[in-house]
């Protein structure tokens, strides 16, 4: 099934959070049996951790919580300068293969590829747009370090066939941004979370890149290609950076839960 991107509501329109909840939970409330409690502590009260709080987190946690409207980056930007993008779209949570490329979506399979969520930004002149992804992952955490070991020690992280996909986003500023417009990406393996954040940029204007380019070597000093002067590794980076730190903030608030805040 072809999934359609959820466009923003302009400035006037505001859009109930419980709605918006909708969007990325509706009719998967049996996804939270994955979240039952596997771990107890000295009293026998469940102990919450990230592995098990993630289960649930992405259906029940509000979109505008994991994707924020707008994202601050300062020093974000080449040589320090400060960034700032704004949401453009939202889509749907999807079934990883629905959403990766077959590579990718092979490259995760070992770990248990369970979610994926997405959302698009552009930049403040609106000349570079960037799609962001949470993966949610079905594993343990040697599930998680063994395959950031495959990701980052064996460079799949860098590999141009397992580069995540553009979300365009029809009447926004994103509505050319395809695959073949990716410029630059970057992908993250978290092992503390049972999650891969990504984030893939490229031009507003819809030109294509032939040669795509990993954030790390678009951000490098001395580079000239299309991809690092326009500062598009710093863009993929930036935004999938501040993500990552939002969904830390959530799941440390999860695995707190109710009955440890009391005891404060």
């Amino acid at each position: 099934m072809q999934l359609r991107p959820v466009r923003e509501p302009r400035r006037t329109a505001r859009v109930p959070a419980a709605v918006v909840c909708l969007v990325l939970g509706l009719g998967l409330i049996a996804g939270a049996a994955a979240g039952a409690w596997v771990l107890r502590g000295p009293d026998g009260a469940p102990d919450r951790t990230a592995y098990t709080e993630a289960a649930t987190l992405w259906h029940s946690t509000p979109v505008d919580t994991l994707f924020p409207r707008t994202l601050a980056g300062e020093g974000a930007g080449p040589g320090g300068a400060d960034r700032a993008w704004t949401r453009v779209a939202v889509a749907p949570d999807a079934p990883c293969a629905t959403v990766l490329q077959p590579q990718l979506a092979a490259a995760l399979a070992p770990a248990g590829c369970l979610r994926v969520l997405r959302a698009t930004y552009a930049d403040a002149t609106s000349s570079s747009v960037t799609t962001v992804g949470m993966v949610f992952m079905e594993t343990d955490t040697a599930g998680m370090t063994a395959l950031h070991a495959r990701f980052t020690d064996g460079g799949l992280d860098e590999d141009p066939d397992l580069m995540p996909p553009a979300l365009a986003a029809p009447g926004t500023v994103a509505a050319r941004f395809g695959n073949v417009q990716r410029a630059s990406w970057h992908v993250k393996v978290l092992t503390e979370v049972p999650v891969v954040v990504y984030g893939v940029s490229g031009f507003a204007d819809g030109r294509a890149v032939p040669r795509p380019q990993p954030a790390r070597q678009a951000m490098a000093k001395g580079q000239t290609t299309a991809p690092a002067q326009a500062g598009l590794g710093h863009e993929a980076q930036g935004v999938a950076d501040r993500v990552e730190k939002g969904l830390r903030t959530v799941v440390t608030r999860a695995t707190e839960g109710p009955e440890r805040k009391e005891d404060r």
